[in-house]
């Protein structure tokens, strides 16, 4: 198991650190190769440019300026992010890496002439990790639609394995949490790490 474990918080003492720690802590226990890209400690600049945009079709270059990210997106067969949801979707550092590293011939193929769509590039992806904090409420999240969770799980879920496993777990109502809602909370993201590590479908399994 090949596990990225993609963390963005500005805050190395916050709680989505001890998320992360968690998530971590069961995965080293697991055996698993783990590789950790932080993007506030790495100084990530999410900024898409005008230079890359003008090169965003180039397979051949459209990856130069992101490369260490883009290898770890190929070498990866799990892949897990861990945020916190501010006005209900990502926050800008996180977006930015999505826009940046997920880029046509790594993440997706652009559509040609014997394809009318995009086709999956992370296939070699077979389990999709969402671990973030809700400043609103369970209702007040969903109500609004939760355009966070769907962009991951959803949005890039589609460009990784077709019988991939997901895992997800969000503290709701983040900001009147006590020390007892955030211990319970970290309690359940090691049991939802323990059933997301478990058995994958064999890639024979998969829909042709």
């Amino acid at each position: 198991m090949r596990a990225l474990i993609v963390h963005c918080h500005p805050k190395p003492d916050s709680f989505t650190a001890a998320v992360r720690d968690t998530v971590l802590d069961r995965l080293h226990d697991a055996g698993a190769e783990t590789r950790l890209i932080d993007l506030y400690a790495q100084g990530f600049e999410p900024v898409l440019t005008a230079a890359e945009l003008d090169i965003y079709l180039d397979e051949a270059r459209n990856g130069a300026a992101v490369a260490d990210p883009v290898a770890d997106l190929r070498w990866c067969d799990t892949l897990i992010f861990v945020y916190p949801t501010w006005w209900y979707g990502l926050p800008a550092m996180l977006k930015g890496w999505l826009d940046r590293v997920l880029v046509p011939g790594c993440a997706f193929l652009m559509p040609d002439d014997a394809n009318r769509d995009i086709r999956p590039g992370l296939t070699h992806v077979t389990r999709l990790g969402v671990f973030t904090t809700c400043g609103a409420s369970w209702w007040l999240t969903r109500f609004v639609g939760a355009p966070g969770r769907r962009t991951l799980l959803r949005g890039l879920g589609v460009l990784c394995a077709p019988r991939r496993k997901v895992a997800f777990a969000a503290h709701y109502a983040m900001d009147a949490s006590t020390p007892q809602s955030r211990a319970r909370h970290l309690r359940r993201v090691a049991r939802t790490m323990d059933r997301f590590i478990g058995p994958v479908p064999r890639r024979s399994e998969a829909p042709a």
